[in-house]
């Protein structure tokens, strides 16, 4: 996974929350007091506020004529700001000088400290980030937030051991129980980390046979990986101890679907769908199986169903396109095919 990505999947409005009520407070104590301490006084709590009210990049350029050499306070106030503005590399520029000379304890130093971690976070520079998280953890331990990114700098700097812990504190279990070896495998198959991931689906089955959802996403793995076979009989474990799991049934039939087995893969798409309807992607591989097996007219009440259920997804117009075109209406087939590669266009911005 990219550092873009990464940056993108992670609920990044955790900076300065924690803090910001308190900075407002001070700001309005600043302001009383601006006609006393300056013009300089007023411009730092004007920038302030900008930044809480959401308008950072007003923020930084009130803040600019003041930055001089030594200016603590102007340096941690521009790197908060550049951090807000998406600017994360000079927002690590501004904060890295001050982080260590703002008094010990005090709301700047920890704010600065957290601003630095996750902007270090953001930029893929994950083994910087792990102690700047950590430290704002020691103040900040119940912020579930901080524990999500925490647990990924650690699953990205290859410490699984710690990234459990982390993900289990942050989900409300015991770090060596089955249930946080699960939730920890599926962060990790988010961020592309598999073989970690099964690592810690094996221990969480070793310890719990029958522990929901553990043998579907080792199926997941073993699928994604091209062992169809294994994944398959995984797979069909789950469902034995989840048979209203209708996410199995649609994985255990696009396994089926990629072996060739239209028929099987369309009996159990069809139980995915009477368990949940409203999901998309058994009807898009059920347009599949259908185009396959030569039924155009239900491939494409299939496929149609999918986009009513998620107009977005790439693949069902991009296959009603396909079906479209086999069935000579071009017209159709132009119209989805277009629809297809703008939704591409967008996922790649």
């Amino acid at each position: 996974m990219t550092h873009s990505t990464v940056g993108r999947s992670c609920v990044l409005v955790i900076a300065s929350i924690t803090l910001a009520m308190a900075f407002v407070g001070r700001v309005v104590a600043q302001d009383q007091q601006a006609s006393a301490s300056g013009d300089r006084t007023t411009m730092l709590s004007e920038a302030r506020l900008l930044i809480n009210q959401g308008r950072p990049r007003a923020a930084i350029e009130k803040l600019k004529p003041l930055d001089e050499p030594g200016r603590t306070d102007v340096a941690h106030l521009l790197g908060v700001a550049y951090y807000h503005a998406d600017d994360h590399l000079r927002a690590i520029e501004q904060l890295a000088q001050v982080v260590g000379k703002l008094p010990e304890g005090s709301l700047e130093q920890r704010e600065a400290v957290q601003v630095l971690g996750l902007a270090n976070f953001v930029v893929g520079r994950f083994a910087e980030a792990v102690p700047l998280l950590e430290a704002t953890r020691v103040w900040a331990a119940g912020n579930a937030e901080l524990g999500y990114v925490l647990g990924q700098a650690y699953v990205q700097t290859q410490q699984p051991d710690r990234a459990r812990h982390v993900f289990a504190a942050t989900f409300g279990v015991a770090p060596d129980s089955p249930a946080a070896h699960l939730v920890a495998a599926q962060m990790m198959i988010r961020l592309e980390f598999e073989a970690a991931a099964e690592t810690e689906l094996k221990r969480a089955i070793e310890k719990d046979p029958k522990l929901p959802q553990a043998h579907a996403l080792l199926g997941q793995l073993a699928i994604f990986r091209g062992r169809l076979d294994e994944g398959i009989a995984l797979t069909e474990r789950e469902i034995a101890l989840n048979p209203a799991n209708a996410m199995a049934f649609s994985q255990l039939g696009d396994a089926l679907v990629r072996q060739g087995k239209w028929d099987e893969s369309i009996a159990a798409l069809q139980k995915s769908i009477w368990l949940n309807p409203f999901y998309s992607a058994p009807y898009i591989v059920l347009g599949k199986a259908y185009m396959k097996k030569g039924q155009p007219a239900t491939a494409e009440g299939m496929l149609t169903r999918a986009i009513q259920y998620d107009p977005n997804n790439r693949s069902a117009h991009y296959l009603l396109g396909q079906l479209f075109q086999q069935m000579g209406r071009l017209e159709d087939a132009k119209r989805e095919f277009a629809i297809a590669e703008r939704l591409q266009g967008q996922a790649g911005r």
